[in-house]
């Protein structure tokens, strides 16, 4: 039954610590349904990730008998502990109503607020913010070295990355600077996948997308494509330059320029129904944040820590030279010099990082088995019966293109966001 009100919300909240406090536990009670771990890790002095652990609810005799799955948020600088925990994956959503869908139902799922800064995690004074990518991934390395450490059951745990938008050029490099970590005995994990939804990796092609793809949607008309292809073009030459910080403050001027020519289409879903008044800005829920910032940080006895943010904008300033880079040489790595199954996902209703750009990317990776990949068909999947998109996979390579779904595939089709976790993952 969801609970309304600030003061039923706190009631539904103490319930849960009491039940879960009457079972014996390998983890702490957090808040919800399940056992769960939580700390914060100093990955660089003065520079503080955090770190939020759900053991599977699954019916297994041990969580060892399930795969550990990474969830990093997009942004940069939105919290994994949000939006993450609360509006996509976790048992639960803010009104204490239990979430069908969840991940934890079939694996142990490990949300991290990254980079430092972001969602429970902090910078002291004297530490610093990450300003590359390769920075995050190597912070996120030195959590993982700890975690793993601290839960040394979850070494021999076949191990995934999972992660959307900006995650997907974080996500990555991630996977690739933990995989030579392991190389040299300095991480001891099973790491198999990695796999990044309506990716950010290739920006600029995303943004090469949009006039196009609003053109054959219907949405703009010939104006508004010759509008939204000026800029864009604009950027691009910003971009061959490599005049980064340039390219990323153009694409205000191109957000403005869609809003104008669509009348303000929804960029995270081209079909949502989204009212006037409607405000949304992803991962920063009020009600969310309100929740998050009492009844959570109660629950997990943190009152006395930094104060949780849902996006940091000192996180994503810092990052300002990186945003607009492609990440698609760091993929290429993986599939080249790595055993590591590649995923992307895409909903199709996309406009943020849509298909089509996606796709174009794709189409430029070269490593040695790309062949397979690019011969490999295109096969369509069904659940119940119900065509819910396609998938091809070759040469390490896996790509999914999903119906009835936009930048958040878990949010609008969970059950197609649930065959591909269960593609990667092989739980039960």
């Amino acid at each position: 039954m969801p609970f309304g009100t600030k003061n039923q919300r706190k009631a539904w909240v103490c319930f849960m610590l009491i039940v879960a406090s009457l079972a014996p536990v390998q983890g702490r009670s957090g808040i919800g349904p399940g056992e769960q771990e939580w700390d914060y890790v100093e990955v660089r002095r003065g520079a503080h990730l955090f770190y939020w652990l759900f053991y599977t609810t699954a019916n297994v005799s041990s969580f060892t008998e399930r795969p550990l799955i990474i969830w990093l948020q997009g942004g940069p600088g939105v919290a994994s502990t949000g939006s993450g925990v609360f509006e996509q994956l976790g048992p639960i959503d803010i009104e204490g109503r239990p979430r069908e869908s969840s991940w934890v139902r079939h694996a142990n799922v490990l949300f991290v607020d990254s980079p430092v800064g972001t969602g429970f995690g902090y910078v002291e004074e004297h530490g610093s913010f990450a300003r590359t990518n390769r920075q995050i991934a190597i912070d996120l390395v030195t959590l993982m070295r700890t975690f793993l450490r601290k839960y040394p059951r979850f070494r021999q745990v076949p191990l995934h990355i999972f992660s959307e938008s900006y995650g997907g050029k974080v996500a990555p490099e991630f996977a690739l600077e933990l995989h030579m970590a392991r190389q040299r005995h300095h991480v001891d994990c099973q790491l198999k996948s990695v796999v990044v939804g309506n990716p950010w990796t290739s920006p600029l092609d995303s943004i090469l997308s949009y006039a196009p793809f609003l053109l054959q949607l219907g949405i703009v008309d010939e104006n508004g494509y010759r509008t939204i292809s000026k800029l864009a073009g604009e950027l691009a030459g910003h971009v061959y330059a490599g005049m980064w910080f340039r390219a990323l403050m153009k694409v205000s001027d191109l957000q403005k320029a869609i809003t104008d020519s669509t009348g303000g289409v929804f960029i995270y879903n081209t079909q949502r129904r989204v009212h006037v008044d409607e405000e949304y800005r992803y991962g920063e829920d009020p009600q969310m944040s309100e929740f998050i910032r009492t009844n959570v940080t109660r629950a997990l006895r943190l009152e006395n820590m930094p104060v949780w943010m849902e996006q940091n904008g000192t996180v994503f300033n810092s990052l300002c030279h990186d945003i607009i880079k492609p990440a698609t040489k760091i993929v290429s790595r993986l599939l080249d010099e790595t055993e590591i199954q590649v995923g992307i996902y895409s909903g199709i209703l996309d406009l943020l990082c849509a298909t089509p750009g996606t796709m174009n990317w794709i189409g430029r990776l070269m490593w040695s088995r790309r062949m397979e990949y690019s011969e490999a068909p295109r096969t369509p999947f069904r659940i119940d019966g119900i065509l819910e998109g396609y998938e091809k996979h070759g040469g390490k390579l896996s790509m999914f293109w999903v119906f009835r779904a936009g930048h958040l595939v878990q949010q609008d089709n969970p059950a197609a966001m649930g065959y591909i976790l269960k593609y990667f993952t092989q739980f039960g």
